[in-house]
Formats: C-alpha cells, structure tokens, sequence
C-alpha cells in the first residue's frame, strides 16, 4: 500500500482519506489493519513506556448509504478472548484469504486451558450477573482442581449451552447471527461410540428439520483430551449429495463431495452411482477409526426445484435437502476443544441458486438455463449470466416457500444483519463481521450490508475450521484394507436397544425439562412433581419451587414447564413473588431496548408487579400516547402533574403482542414453553397469575407448545390437569424428536398410574423421635418458633355460624416482624377425626412408635438396576399418630389418585366400583366433593371395606399446610408477642343440611388454652407495611375480621408517638372504614374510641350491613361518604390506601374507590383507572386479601354452577371445532 494516497474511489461512492507519509496520521487511529499485531499509534514519541494503563481505541465503522456511524470497542477484549490473530500483518491485508487461521490439533497444555477457562467463566459469570461472586470463584477452584486430578474437566450443561450460543455469537462470517439465542443445544458428551454417534445426529435432523420450519440447532460430542482420542464427524455436512468422477473426467452430482465421496467408497459404502445420492454419515468415536452409516432417507427433506413463470424448468431435475448442517468445525469454549459438532440454521437462497447452482466448480447450470431462456450468451455484454442467476434464485425461493421450507432471500437477510449489528453494538459495543463473507453473492451493492464498514477479529467461544479428518486421521488398521461394514438405521437402533439401555436413556435424557412451581396450599407443588415423574421417563426432568430456581439461568432452558396458582386477588403466591419480578424486569429491558420505555420526561421506570399483574396490564392494549399529553398538559396541579407524568412510564407498559419477527428475537427465544394455571372461577381473577407468566413468556420470545391451560377448583380441576400433563407430554416428545421407545411408553403407562405401591413404600423402625418442632423444621422448610398462649378470648358477640376470638402468643425468643405481616401456624388435624382414620389403616400395630416413612428409588447404572431404600422427602421421622395430626392433610377431600388407592384396597366390590364412578365421572366426582366436601374419616364411613396400608395411604395425602393470618400487634408496643384476631370457621355441608365441619386451624386456636404451646414462623409483607413517612394520610378498609393487620396499625403508632419516634413531623391522619353484620360484632370497640380520642385515629367510621332500625350499608359506602377527603388525600396528600378482606370485597371497594375519585378529582373512567394503577405503581395502594371462605355458599354455589357451564360450553365447541 502507498503511504500517500490522494483522492480514490471506491464502491461504497466517493471519498477522501488523506493519509499523511510515514503514518504521520491514521485511520480509525491505526496506520495499518487494526488486528494484525501490531498498532502504530499517532504521536509515538510521547508514549510513556512504563504506563501500564489499556485503553480501548474505539474503531469508527461507517454506513456509506445513511452515513451513520458506529463505534466498535468489542475488539479491546481480543487479548482476553481471541481465538487467533488475522492473517494481516503490517503491510498486508488478507481479509479476502478463505481459510480462517486455526490453532492445529495439538492439545492445550493444562496452563493454557486454565487461563481459557477463567476468561470463558468470566463472561458466563457475567451473563447470569454473578461475576466475581462467591459462586463464581468456587466455579474456578473446581475448575482447577478438576485440571490438576485429569488434566482436563468439564463444562456444566449451563455453561456449554451459553458458550454454544455465543460461539454462533462470535462467528465472524456468519450473517444469520441475529438468531443466535435461538440455538438448541443437544448435549451428547455422554456417547461414546460411532453408533451412538449416528443416532444421536439422526435425532438433529429430525428435529432440526421439523416438517420443513427449520430449527437452529447443535449437537456437541465429547472434548478433545490427549489429541489421540478425539470425536469426529467425517462428514463437512451431515447431508450431502457424492459426487463422482465419470470415465470422460466429468462429475456426476456434486463436484464439491467428490474427495469425501471416494474416502465412503473405501470404507466400504456401496453408492447407487445418480446425481442425487445422500453420502453416507461417517464418524470416529474415541480416535477410533471411522465408521459409516445410511442415512434413512425418510428423515431427509429434499426439495424439487420449479420455476414460477418457466414450465421447463422442473424438467432439470434439480433439487437440494431443506437442512444445511455443518460437521467439520470445532467448538473451541472454555479452553476446551470439541472435535464432533454438527451445527445447522437455514438456507439464504443464494447459498443454494448462486454458490451450489451456478458456480463453475459447483453444478455449473447458467449456461443451460440461460439457452433455456433463449439468451445470448456469446457476449457478456447482454449479460445472460447475471439474467440466468436471477432465474435460478427465483425457483429456489419459490420451490422452498411452496413446500414451507424455511429459507430467507438475502435481503431480508441483510436487513436483519444491520439490525443485528446495530443490537450488537447497543449491548456489547461491537460485532466482529467478515465483509467478504457476509455480503451476499449476487446483487451485492443493491444490499445494505455492502455499504456497511465491518471490522474483523476473532473472539471465543468460537467455531473454527479443521482439517479433514480422513486427512489427519491415524489408522489403527491399515488405511489400505477395504471396510465391507455398512449399517443401516434399523440395525443401529436394534443394537442399541440390545446393548445398552443406559445409553439410550443418556441419549434421550440430555433434553433438559425445568418444571417450576409456585403455591400456597401445595395443590401446585404435588401436580408439578407428578409431571416431574412422568417427564422424568424421556427428559432429564428437574423440578424447582420458584423460590429456588436460579432465574437468571432460565435463558439457558430448553424446555420449560410452569404449574403456578393465583393468591388472593390476582397475585403470584409467595414463593412466586421474585420469580415474577425478575421476569418482569427483563421484559422492562426488552422495551426499553426497543425504545418504547422512555417517557415525555425523559425517565424511565420499572413497574411493580403488583401493578403489573393485578392489572393485567402486561396484556392489554396501550392508550393512544397523545391523549396521554394532552392530559399531562391539561392538568395544572403539581401533584397531578407528576402522576400524568408518571402515567406515560405507565403506559409504555401496556405493551399490545405483535407477531415476533427475525429483528426482534428475546431472550427467551430458544425456550419452548407451556403453561398450567390453577385457581378458582370463584375469584374475580382468575388464574390471573398464571396467564401473566403465560403472556410474558411469549412475550420474551419464548415459543408456546401448548396453549394456556386453566384447572378450575371449581370444576374438574383434576381432570384438566391429567389431560394436559398428557398433552404436554406428547407434544414434548414430537417436539424433541423423541421416538416411541421404551422410555417414552413407560411414561405413556404412567399416566393413570399409581405413582407408588404398596411394595414400594414402608414405614421403617426409627432409633430416635425428633423434638416436634425440629420435625416441623424439616418437613415444612422453615425456622419455627415455639410459643405459649397468655390469653385467648372471644371478640364481640358470639353465634352459632359466627365468632372471631383473639389469642395472645408470646415466644421466649425474639420475634422480628413489621404491622402488616402475617403469622404462619403449623395446625393439628381434630383428634376424632385422626382417630377415625386411624383405626382403618393396616400394615402397623403401634400408633405412638416413632418411625421414618421410606420409599423406595431405582438408578440404572453400568452393572444394572440398583434398589435402595430411601427416606421420604417431606415427612419426618415422627409416630404415626403425630404425622395423621401435623403432617397430612385429612380434612380436605381427597383427589382421585387417593380414591384410586382407596378403590383398590375396599373388599366389597360395590365400594369400589362406587369409588370409581367418582374416579372416572370427573362431572360426579365435583359434585360429591363440592356437596359432601368430606374429610377422610367421612369417605371411610361410605366404603367400610376399605383398609388402606398405613404408609402408602400417608405418601400420598398431601401435606397439611400452615395457615396464615395477619398480625394484630405491633413488636414496637408488645415485644416478643403476637396477637391474631381469627374468625372461627364453622359451616355445614350439603347446603346446610349436612353434618358440620370445622375450620382445621381456627378450631384449633379456639380450643387452645393458657400455656398451650403453639408452633408459628412469621412471613414478610412487605406490600402492606406503613410507609415510612410518617406524615402521610392512611385509609384503612377492613370489614369483619379484615380489622386484624390495621389494629398492630394503630398499636405501632401510638408507640411511635409516645416514644417521640416522629423525626420531628406531625402524624398524618388515620381514617379507618370498618364493616360487620350487627354492632355487637363491632371488633376492638373500646380500643378505637380510646385511640380516637387520644388523635391516633382520626376518624373510625362503622358500617352495619344487618341492624334492625339502622340504614345498611357496607364498608364500600363508607368510601362514598367521605369521599371528597379521600379523594383530597390520594391525589394531593400522597396518601396510601388499604384494604384488607376478601377477594370479593377487595374487588368491591377497588370499583367504589374508582368510582369516587371520578366523581370527586373530575377524572374520566380512564383516567380513574390508570390512577389505581398509578397508586399499585407507586406502592400506595396495599391490598391484604384471603380467599372466599366456605361460609359464603351462596356464592360458592352460584361460581360452581357457572364454572359447570363455562366447562360444558367449551367442551361443545371443540367438539364442533
């Protein structure tokens, strides 16, 4: 190159580079190509030698066709991550040079691969935001330990998923890169031979084919060790037409596979000798030598070429296979070298029409087609190759679009680069890109990428060339003698079958299925296990609380199951919560990524999800954005004017579903994903949180297997769940590929099927009982605290259906809570109830004996199956007296799985056929559950043949479930103790006319008595806690036993008054709204009057919904008379709003709140609304909210009979569907 240049042009137009002599100026600051080693930086007398300071030199890259520029500062990370250098050096650039520059076969010494592996770790680390944590450099101890004990060590599938990724992230020539989240990876580094090998790359084409919508996908075989046992795909392409050479020296089929066509030939493959022949797959296993296998052509999409416009043209016999798989590159990740990688995306056309079609080496066919068209082509000047090309471009797109065959024209391809370059450049501030390659073939400057500056380098992960393995293959047998193996596809999978069963549950297992849960009651938990056993057969099956799963891995999920419930009005249960945040969050990101976040204000805002999910607002249509300034602008009040600003982040929120497209690809693109929702038709919304986790997985990209399903309690709950745990399964397993094998029968047979037997669970003699509450601990996962009853009372007056007591609770320990938290209490089952059940049962004769509940597991390893007795997850060591009281739940009635069992051990045939009427009628069973609603103790009474062994029966009753209740008391004014104000459940079954029931833990409080021990944990709320302002206005909304949180409230504020805890601002005022039936049931009467006169409340207002001579009202109508204060403290004061009850009351006064500042802020019904959903937003809006008691039957009734009929109604139309 000339150190003096004038003015040149170039493709890209005209322009001027001055560059001075000597290199006395530089471009992009570099006097010579960036990456070949070596960088002549301007003004070098200056530079200090000694200064150890990196600084990144940004590299300008222009886009000639907008002139907009970007600045690449990716490459600053190339002494950290670089695969190799270019093959540039100082005066040379050979960026056109094909072959990329690798690093040989020789393996890396164990240094070399430590120091790979820390900067790999580092980014994976860094994905997850967990660089540097405690988990990451335990990470690198293991690591190198694992180095220093086998000279090598092993990716975890998480890590290998995330490096695969990025590897196609990396890939400098690849210009279909902006689908690389969208990557399967099929871990196979458990094969160890040729014929697992081929089985395992003829499941990547069929799942990669999928019926022509093309699937990106990679199949990854164990690492490189000592170089001497490496894995190895023979094959450049897993599919691939031979080619021959023909007596006259011409090529019949492809000339390209002409070498490796002769290379099958002497191993022994037998070619039928036609143009379009499918080479055999030829693999080594563990430096082996090759073997080669048919490929059955059924599995193999071809498609026949046809013209649009030319008849003749699919009188040329042309055709291609529909799946471009690569199989000769490595996957260098982590420091580790994986030799076997077959690795497949789709075609762009011109791969196909320009390179395979037209080029001379190729199947040469512009010269025919073009005399086909009548062109001449005896002068260039009519340019009959280029009207040729365009021709055969055509019938490729059109021959693959009319077989719905994924494919891209280049284009569209190119587009979707410059967004992907544009995303890249956004997120990590470059993308190493080969021009030379990424331009496309034909039609080059018509494409936006030819106008794009690109900058060159390497970095890993990365996929790298090798040379062909028949290349560098070394012999155990004479290279010489002729192989006369052939195996066909039926033989395989008939000699795996025979050899190895654990290799084949390897195989099929290395499809990662993440089943998360979230619940309240443990209904959720019990059916996600249960899918967990029946995905366990054909998946590596994992099952996580929500609370547990590490969320940031969930990118790297394959395939991911969510079985969740909805607590009280709409929100995630407990153990949801972060989960559904996090998700949240990410979808925050993605809209603000793509520019749709940002308000008026400039400002941006991650909402709650409370908001969020309450709402619905994830999933409803956004308001026009012009009215929303209009009325920003409209409003002059200060305050208003920041909730109208606050709004437009609000409504950004409200983002409608588009149709994904190849530009926008989210995070969870490569997840297949389905949802079951549990919840109760009952409740205003319904499964709500379900359907949001449904709608923001889709939204995030992921890709729905199975539409939302919703288990109603109401109605045939459990039948739902069964149909769609079989659904989910089978299209799971055509999904995957997976095949009708053993495995996947086994599930198959599982479905209706005793998850236990009798010979598979025992009751085993226990050495030593366990104190209660450490059995407690254990089994219910949380820390206990041991406290004793001081005083337990009626409040009010007292009925036969009604009472609410109050219970004083103090702990010899010190009891951490906030106003607003709940309490949870580990209950006790009635004792006639736990006596009746027990003289059923068989298989013990001692009731008080401590014993340990077993159950029986089997693994398959190299020597066999292996059975070992082991102890049941939840349940302790305890008597069996004490887990029939504290353990399992008997009150609730039992599902069909138990009434199964129940069936089977009745010995009057009319019993059981009785018990399976209910199991198989799922319409009978409801009714007889919602009439009777029986504890197990009264289905004993109906079947009393039945006699159930003692141990089975226990593993399969779920557990009893604590039971919360908000605390009524301030640690502020009474330190070590809790107080509870619980409404007793009394009801009776059979409309009224049945036998009665009691509530299972109100009950139990009731009957406790003074220095009673009683077992609690206490549970963070932090939704419905004070704020910390002091001065701010508080409404309190809570009828009936909905007073309970509000009077630690009032307690917390007295004593913040009287201790002069107020940083020297004046309390806000308390206006407190309470409800009940008669004034005898008037709740802590005493206490408000004296807290009203000594101005801790401001006001205690008191509806009557039953007395005689009084006008009824509601809390509701309370909100309507002191609506223009309330009113005046939510929008101007700041106040913060509270309502506790339940659901259906919750959702009463929220209509009645909107209602009322309509009336009294003049704000339109929109505008109402997204002012509740300000107030949720800002965290002022607080809602306490338990479930539709038993008590309220009519209503009960009344959503039973509707949910019948919604059932029935759908179940017609899709019939008729």
């Amino acid at each position: 190159m000339e150190t003096d240049v004038g003015k040149m042009e170039t493709d890209f137009g005209k322009m001027e580079i001055g560059v001075a002599k000597n290199a006395g100026h530089s471009i992009n600051g570099h006097a010579m190509c960036p990456f070949s080693g070596k960088i002549a930086v301007q003004n070098q007398k200056h530079e200090k030698p000694n200064l150890k300071l990196k600084v990144p030199q940004p590299i300008r890259l222009k886009n000639h066709l907008v002139s907009e520029e970007n600045y690449d500062v990716l490459h600053s990370q190339i002494d950290e991550v670089a695969s190799f250098n270019t093959k540039c050096t100082e005066k040379v650039c050979q960026n056109s040079i094909m072959d990329i520059p690798n690093r040989g076969d020789s393996p890396r010494s164990e240094e070399e691969v430590y120091k790979e592996a820390q900067a790999f770790l580092k980014q994976y680390f860094s994905s997850i935001r967990r660089e540097n944590t405690d988990a990451h450099i335990s990470r690198l101890h293991e690591v190198e330990r694992e180095l220093k004990e086998k000279g090598t060590y092993q990716l975890k599938t998480p890590e290998l998923v995330f490096g695969a990724k990025l590897a196609w992230r990396n890939a400098s020539r690849c210009i279909g890169r902006i689908q690389w989240k969208k990557l399967q990876i099929f871990d196979c580094r458990a094969v160890t031979t040729a014929s697992g090998m081929f089985e395992a790359l003829c499941n990547h084409i069929k799942y990669a084919t999928n019926k022509g919508n093309i699937r990106s996908a990679i199949t990854i075989f164990p690492q490189r060790t000592d170089g001497k046992h490496d894995y190895r795909i023979w094959s450049p392409q897993l599919i691939s037409y031979a080619g021959y050479i023909e007596p006259d020296g011409s090529i019949l089929g492809d000339p390209a596979r002409v070498e490796f066509t002769e290379v099958c030939i002497k191993l022994g493959w037998k070619p039928p000798r036609t143009a379009w022949d499918i080479l055999p797959i030829v693999v080594s296993a563990d430096g082996k030598d090759p073997e080669y296998f048919d490929i059955p052509r059924e599995i193999v999409m071809e498609v026949k070429m046809e013209h649009p416009k030319y008849e003749w043209f699919k009188d040329l016999g042309l055709q291609w296979y529909a799946l471009p798989a690569v199989s000769n590159m490595s996957l260098d990740c982590g420091g580790l070298e994986f030799t076997g990688t077959a690795f497949n995306g789709w075609y762009m056309g011109t791969e196909i029409g320009c390179r395979n079609f037209c080029d001379s080496n190729r199947l040469n066919i512009v010269e025919s087609i073009a005399n086909k068209m009548g062109l001449d082509t005896n002068s260039y000047v009519s340019l009959w190759k280029d009207k040729a090309l365009v021709e055969v471009n055509i019938a490729v797109l059109n021959s693959f679009h009319r077989d719905n065959v994924s494919i891209v024209d280049h284009h569209s391809a190119s587009e979707q680069f410059i967004k992907h370059l544009d995303n890249e450049n956004k997120s990590r501030g470059g993308c190493p890109s080969d021009w030379v390659w990424i331009v496309p073939p034909m039609s080059s400057s018509l494409t936006s990428v030819f106008h794009q500056e690109m900058a060159l380098y390497y970095l890993r992960p990365s996929y790298d060339y090798q040379e062909p393995a028949w290349k560098t293959h070394q012999w155990v047998k004479s290279e010489d003698k002729p192989r006369t193996r052939k195996f066909h596809f039926k033989q395989i999978a008939r000699a795996v079958k025979f050899t190895s069963k654990l290799f084949g549950q390897a195989l099929s297992k290395r499809i990662k299925a993440t089943i998360l849960y979230a619940t309240e009651t443990g209904k959720s938990e019990q059916y996600a296990k249960e899918l967990g056993t029946i995905f366990g057969h054909a998946f590596n099956a994992q099952v996580h609380c929500m609370s547990e799963y590490d969320v940031f891995s969930i990118e790297h999920e394959t395939l991911l199951l969510i079985v969740t419930s909805t607590f009280g009005n709409g929100e995630p249960p407990a153990n949801g919560e972060e989960f559904a945040k996090h998700l949240l969050q990410m979808l925050y990101n993605e809209k603000k990524n793509q520019g749709d976040q940002v308000d008026s204000a400039g400002t941006v805002k991650v909402h709650t999800p409370k908001s969020l999910i309450r709402t619905n607002s994830a999933m409803t249509p956004s308001i026009d954005y012009k009215k929303q300034l209009s009325r920003m602008e409209s409003n002059k009040n200060s305050n208003a004017i920041d909730y109208k600003r606050q709004l437009s982040r609000l409504e950004s929120n409200k983002s409608s579903i588009t149709a994904s497209t190849p530009e926008i690809i989210g995070p969870l693109s490569n997840v297949c994903y389905a949802v079951f929702a549990l919840g109760s038709s009952a409740y205003p919304k319904y499964c709500n949180f379900g359907k949001t986790m449904d709608r923001v997985l889709e939204e995030l990209g992921g890709e729905r297997l199975l539409e939302l399903t919703c288990g109603d309690e109401m109605c045939g709950q459990e039948q739902q769940f069964r149909s769609w745990s079989s659904n989910i399964f089978q299209v799971a397993c055509e999904s995957f590929c997976l095949e009708e094998n053993e495995m996947v029968k086994n599930a198959k047979k599982s479905f209706g099927m005793m998850p236990l037997t009798e010979e598979t669970v025992r009751f085993n003699r226990a050495e030593k009982q366990q104190c209660l509450k450490t059995a407690l601990e254990q089994s219910y996962r949380k820390q206990i605290v041991t406290c004793h009853v001081k005083e337990n009372k009626h409040l009010g007056e007292v009925s036969n259906d009604r009472a609410t007591i109050f219970v004083d609770m103090e702990s010899t320990t010190e009891l951490n809570y906030d106003p607003g938290d709940h309490v949870g209490v580990m209950a006790c089952n009635r004792s006639e109830i736990v006596d009746a059940v027990l003289k059923r049962l068989k298989g013990v004769d001692n009731f008080e004996r401590p014993v340990q509940l077993q159950v029986m597991k089997e693994k398959l390893t190299p020597t066999g199956t292996v059975k070992s007795w082991e102890r049941h997850e939840r349940i302790p060591v305890a008597t069996i007296r004490q887990i029939f009281t504290r353990f399992l739940d008997i009150t609730t009635p039992p599902s069909t799985k138990v009434l199964k069992y129940l069936a089977s051990a009745c010995t009057d045939e009319n019993e059981a056929d009785y018990l399976r009427e209910l199991i198989e009628d799922s319409n009978k069973y409801d009714d007889w559950m919602h009439h009777y609603y029986p504890h197990l103790a009264e289905v004993f009474s109906q079947v009393p043949s039945c006699r159930p062994q003692a141990s089975l029966l226990a593993a399969l009753l779920p557990p009893l479930q604590p039971r919360f209740y908000s605390i009524s008391s301030s640690s502020l004014e009474h330190p070590n103790k809790i107080h509870v104000t619980v409404a007793v459940v009394v009801y009776k079954t059979q409309n009224g006319e049945g036998s009665t029931h009691y509530g299972v833990c109100s009950t139990y409080l009731q009957s406790l008595k003074p220095k009673d021990e009683v077992y609690v944990f206490t549970r963070r709320a932090p939704s419905f806690h004070m704020p910390q302002d002091i001065s701010v206005p508080l409404i309190l909304v809570g009828p009936g036993s909905g007073i309970a949180p509000f009077r630690g409230f009032w307690h917390h504020r007295r004593r913040q008054i009287l201790d002069n805890s107020t940083n020297g601002k004046k309390p806000g005022p308390i206006y407190l709204l309470f409800g009940c039936r008669y004034k005898g049931m008037d709740l802590y009467k005493d206490e408000k009057e004296q807290l009203v006169s000594e101005g801790v409340l401001t006001k205690s207002l008191l509806a009557l919904s039953r007395e005689e001579g009084v006008s009824k009202k509601h809390v509701q109508a309370l909100l309507e008379d002191e609506g223009a204060y309330i009113t005046r403290m939510l929008v101007d004061e700041g106040g913060h709003f509270y309502v506790c009850g339940d659901c259906k009351m919750a959702e009463e006064v929220q209509q009645k709140l909107k209602d009322v500042i309509k009336r009294h802020a003049r704000y339109s019904d929109e505008e109402a609304d997204d002012f509740i959903l300000f107030l949720m937003d800002e965290n002022r809006y607080h809602e306490d909210i338990f479930g539709i008691t038993l008590r309220t039957s009519i209503v009960h009734k009344a959503s039973r009979e509707s949910a019948k009929r919604t059932r029935l109604q759908s179940m017609q139309s899709f019939c008729l569907s």
